[in-house]
């Protein structure tokens, strides 16, 4: 058996924080466990609150518009260069890499573009069809002298949620903080849970296999999701449950203990920390920062900022953001004055807010929050005179980073025109299930005073 540690990276959908290491009621023991087991980052923030672009910067090491993945890949939108994948910095480093379940970074017709040595077969891409591939898998390694990467991706916990079970009785379940407490946003949480659970038992039997088979010391399991709930204000929001995700680290040298780290961190990051966790070279075009110095307690903290960035999800919505641990700045582009219902999946919570009329509330260009007083981030203070040095300088740094990063923001964001094949949604309806064809979508750029070439 190899001396060198494999790497697992588990990956959920939509997940957010809301599992019980991070303090909500979802019945998640075996994330529990794991967590009293490893590494918990408690303030870990996607690059991007959207499925496709939100992987693809953790898996590249850069954001999404510099790795070139504006949309959703089953939408037709694609990288320009897979070789920035992390498996072909690991493969020159004598790892094998195989992926199961879900990868959503490309069309699923051209999923051996993304150099991965093996494609496993599944039934479906839900957790508790993964789990015996997975252990095959395993079984097959046991007396494998070649470290490998595997990434097992699943469908939990994105919508349709599964009817609750009885367990998480809507009664007895907290709504998100940040909606109102009603019938409604407490069913839409407690069938929330259920598929957290579902989510849960299929990561119990594949840490299971993982040890069964002997592999579990020798191996860094990487457990994180994509970006927040699909909840309003979560997923495809630049507000903290959106950007906001869960990390968990476990394995051999350092990655052990149950130790609870609170600096900030992105998804960006995950790349150079895995190089140099490996103590391989690290491509010099990552734009995240190791984090090992927080696990080797060499550091208290790697970042005074983060960043994330929205360009298409189900519609367009060019919007971005930088934190610091107190603050928070964010400014959009889209010239709507509204939100873009589509961007925001159906369901129950949605429903009561449009019945109130959500959608024709007013959005603002730019938002700046004291995170510390105002968490839930309700109360802008773009306009408060006494804010004026914290919005210049927050105002600075994202625009120092969008210069650094050659962000198309700066002159005019790409519309679905650059990419042929995109389905977009109209952003001024109300659902992401009613797309628009890409034989619209000069019409729908200039509606958009989206750019041309």
């Amino acid at each position: 058996m190899t001396s060198t540690p494999n790497i697992v990276y588990l990956h959920s959908h939509d997940t957010g924080r809301c599992i019980s290491p991070y303090g909500h009621n979802a019945r998640t023991p075996n994330l529990q466990r794991f967590a009293e087991e490893g590494i918990v980052f408690r303030q870990c923030f996607t690059a991007n609150p959207t499925c496709s672009p939100s992987r693809a910067a953790l898996l590249t090491g850069e954001y999404a518009h510099s790795c070139g993945m504006y949309g959703l890949a089953h939408r037709g939108f694609e990288m320009p260069d897979y070789s920035k994948h992390i498996t072909h910095t690991l493969k020159s480093a004598g790892y094998e890499s195989f992926l199961l379940g879900m990868q959503h970074i490309i069309p699923e017709n051209n999923v051996e573009n993304i150099g991965y040595d093996q494609i496993l077969p599944f039934k479906s891409k839900n957790i508790e069809d993964l789990t015996a591939p997975a252990n095959e898998f395993f079984q097959s390694r046991r007396a494998d002298n070649k470290p490998f990467f595997i990434s097992i991706g699943t469908n939990e916990t994105h919508r349709a949620f599964p009817p609750h079970a009885p367990e998480d009785n809507p009664d007895y379940t907290k709504a998100p903080a940040w909606l109102p407490d009603t019938p409604e946003t407490r069913e839409d949480m407690a069938d929330f849970n259920t598929s957290a659970n579902n989510y849960d038992q299929g990561v119990g039997k594949i840490l299971k296999s993982l040890e069964d088979t002997g592999l579990a010391d020798n191996t860094l399991v990487i457990i994180t999701t994509d970006h927040g709930i699909a909840f309003p204000r979560a997923k495809c929001n630049m507000y903290d449950p959106g950007i906001g995700v869960l990390l968990m680290m476990r394995g051999p040298k350092g990655f052990s203990g149950g130790k609870v780290i609170n600096s900030m961190v992105s998804h960006v990051d995950v790349f150079p920390t895995i190089c140099e966790y490996l103590g391989i070279p690290a491509p010099e075009r990552l734009q995240g920062v190791s984090f090992m110095p927080l696990i080797d307690g060499k550091a208290e903290s790697v970042r005074n900022e983060v960043f994330a960035e929205v360009n298409y999800h189900a519609a367009y919505e060019p919007w971005r953001c930088v934190r610091t641990e107190r603050y928070k700045y964010g400014r959009r582009w889209l010239k709507r004055e509204t939100p873009v219902m589509p961007n925001c999946d159906n369901g129950h919570s949605k429903t009561l807010w449009m019945k109130y009329s959500w959608q024709n509330s007013a959005l603002c260009k730019e938002e700046l929050y004291d995170m510390v007083f105002d968490p839930n981030e309700t109360n802008n203070l773009i306009d408060n005179e006494d804010m004026s040095s914290v919005l210049e300088d927050l105002r600075g740094r994202l625009d120092r980073w969008m210069r650094e990063t050659n962000d198309p923001a700066l002159f005019g964001m790409p519309g679905a025109h650059c990419v042929p094949q995109a389905i977009v949604t109209d952003s001024s309806g109300t659902s992401p299930e009613k797309p628009i064809s890409s034989t619209e979508d000069k019409e729908f750029c200039l509606k958009n005073e989206i750019p041309l070439p």
